[in-house]
């Protein structure tokens, strides 16, 4: 069922041959749109309706989601194992039909430890279909073509918010916010489980050959416990938290500076807009910058767009427009995330280096939605929230450069 196509990939693969599905890379685009954009992007649209039907406080309402995230970065280091042996067939199939399940549960969810119960539940179908189980696959299967590959599934990525924010709130003007999920469910189910079924199952090539010195034969451990590695796992964790407070505290930003909620959803759609402009540029950008310089500059210029959120307090037009800046920041962001580890210590091992690098990054993720939302009172408003997320941002940005420092020694 599956077209094979044979490369050869020696400098990656040790063996001079490399299968590579072609329907592989189509598909994780596709899905990628679509489980990003219903299991994750939905969330901040329904939240209001969601508050509002149920007459639980946002606060506990965003804790539900952000036990998903919890979830998914302890779950994502056995997935990252699993992965690397076992190839992304079966993990990415099951977890396609946990999502569908978890979502389903949360429309169903009666009370609210069933709504967290369902979100737990969704929390392993992330680790097991979002990013880091596409990229260890187009990692390994692509070798030295990977940062193409990775470019592509992200461009597409990006566009999840754009696609599925504005639908998700088309649909919640005609429906309940219930049924809006219930409908979702149904779209992800016919999407994403066929795709990952059908086109994930090439052979899985070997582990490559260790490339790099500081990454023995030892399962990466040493590379884990080095000074670089955790130096780069705290910048990623600061700046992950930064991010996504920022986006999920986006649509209640531009509510509080007179948006409608509709308008709020579009912006945040078209932050996904800049996200794919941003992974367009980020080649070029590897090419004519060290890793250290890059990375660097990418969260602290993360940091100036959230900080722009904040001391910039209209029109709408304006706030949008920074919404698709910060969003071609985000999408160079994925793109460096997607490649440290193979930057720095080359490919082998990467699923559970990169689960590993970015499972603290996950755990603040999923603090953020819950910790933006109390801190926004006490800080006077979300614009005292994302002033306090920019210096976050620039403090992670000089974190970043001590660990090239430290790694040069």
């Amino acid at each position: 069922m599956t077209d094979l196509n044979t490369r050869t990939g020696g400098a990656a693969t040790g063996t001079g041959v490399r299968s590579r599905p072609r329907a592989a890379l189509p598909a994780l685009c596709l899905t990628q749109i679509t489980g990003w954009g219903i299991v994750y992007y939905a969330f901040p649209v329904l939240l209001s309706r969601i508050t509002a039907g149920t007459g639980w406080s946002s606060g506990a309402t965003t804790g539900a989601f952000s036990l998903a995230l919890l979830v998914s970065a302890a779950a994502g280091v056995p997935i990252g194992r699993v992965l690397d042996r076992r190839g992304p067939h079966l993990v990415m199939t099951g977890g396609s039909a946990l999502a569908v399940i978890g979502v389903l549960a949360v429309a169903a969810a009666p009370n609210l430890p069933a709504f967290y119960a369902a979100w737990a539940l969704t929390g392993i179908a992330m680790a097991a279909t979002f990013y880091q189980p596409a990229f260890a696959a187009l990692t390994r299967w692509w070798g030295p073509d990977r940062i193409r590959a990775l470019t592509v599934v992200t461009l597409a990525g990006g566009l999840a918010s754009t696609v599925f924010a504005p639908l998700t709130a088309a649909f919640a003007e005609h429906l309940d916010w219930r049924a809006t999920y219930l409908v979702l469910a149904s779209v992800l189910a016919a999407i994403t489980l066929p795709a990952h079924a059908l086109a994930l199952r090439a052979p899985w090539p070997p582990a490559p050959q260790t490339e790099h010195p500081a990454q023995p034969t030892t399962g990466g451990d040493r590379t884990a416990r080095s000074r670089p590695f955790v130096l780069l796992a705290t910048a990623f964790t600061l700046s992950g938290f930064a991010m996504y407070a920022v986006v999920i505290g986006l649509v209640p930003l531009l509510e509080e500076r007179g948006a409608s909620p509709t308008t709020a959803a579009w912006a945040l759609g078209l932050g996904g807009l800049g996200q794919t402009l941003g992974r367009t540029l980020y080649a070029a950008l590897a090419t004519r910058t060290t890793v250290t310089t890059r990375t660097a500059a990418l969260i602290a210029l993360g940091g100036a767009t959230t900080a722009a959120f904040a001391l910039v307090p209209g029109p709408i037009p304006l706030l949008v427009l920074l919404s698709v800046l910060a969003g071609v920041v985000r999408g160079n962001l994925t793109l460096l995330q997607a490649t440290a580890v193979t930057d720095r210590w080359g490919t082998a091992h990467y699923g559970r280096l990169s689960a590993l690098l970015t499972a603290p990054a996950t755990i603040a993720a999923a603090l953020a939605p819950w910790a933006g939302a109390a801190l926004a009172g006490p800080l006077g408003g979300y614009d005292g929230l994302f002033g306090v997320l920019a210096g976050l941002s620039a403090f992670a940005a000089c974190v970043t450069l001590a660990a090239h420092v430290r790694q040069s020694t």
